[in-house]
């Protein structure tokens, strides 16, 4: 059965792999899945079709037979549950890559995702420029766990899993802020993901998306 994904026709981040179809598609491309993608406008996502898919009208969405999925987090554990690859064979290593997923989510992405939304949607506000060194400051704590956690390693448990697929995904939205330069452990944990031949992949399909006329 093939595999259909829905990305953003015009992503907001211009195709720099920010959008969360990325995630699924560097998925895919660590497993060696083809896949196809369907394109949806901002118009389309709040459609019928579209939310019969996803009922809050947003990307990605992952289809294969009779199986519809929304929210990248579930649409990559499942790939990673049903392909070799992303989660370790051990029971115990597999939950601890499973957790890392989560936590990448729930954990890291919230304020990190306060801050984008504090500096492009809500940047014009009086009250911002006291705001924002708060948040930041609260990003700063998680980094620091999250770094010491890391330590000298190269990856969070061992070797590469759907857990660190997830962090680096998380993480990179943090470029633009500056803040992940604060510190160089991470900045280089997120560096060997991009350097990973199937993110790459993954970035150059969503890059070819945004550069389309």
């Amino acid at each position: 059965m093939t595999i259909t994904i829905s990305a953003f026709e015009r992503s907001p981040d211009g195709g720099k792999g920010l959008a969360r179809d990325t995630r699924v598609r560097w998925a895919l491309e660590e497993v060696g899945q083809p896949y196809e993608v369907r394109l949806v406008s901002f118009q389309a996502m709040k459609e019928p079709a579209h939310l019969a898919v996803h009922p809050f009208g947003q990307i990605p969405t992952y289809e294969e037979g009779a199986l519809a999925l929304f929210e990248s987090g579930a649409i990559v554990l499942h790939i990673a549950e049903r392909h070799a690859g992303l989660l370790p064979a051990d029971a115990d290593a597999r939950a601890r890559a499973i957790g890392w997923m989560f936590a990448a989510i729930n954990t890291i992405e919230p304020p990190i995702l306060e801050l984008v939304v504090a500096r492009f949607i809500e940047g014009n506000k009086p009250w911002m420029q006291e705001r924002l060194p708060l948040i930041a400051d609260r990003i700063r704590t998680r980094l620091r766990q999250l770094a010491a956690r890391l330590g000298d390693g190269a990856w969070l448990e061992g070797a590469f899993s759907a857990g660190d697929l997830m962090m680096v995904s998380v993480l990179l939205r943090l470029r633009p802020s500056g803040l992940l330069d604060e510190f160089p452990g991470l900045a280089a944990y997120v560096a060997r993901g991009e350097a990973r031949p199937a993110y790459r992949r993954a970035y150059a399909a969503q890059a070819a998306v945004a550069a389309r006329p």
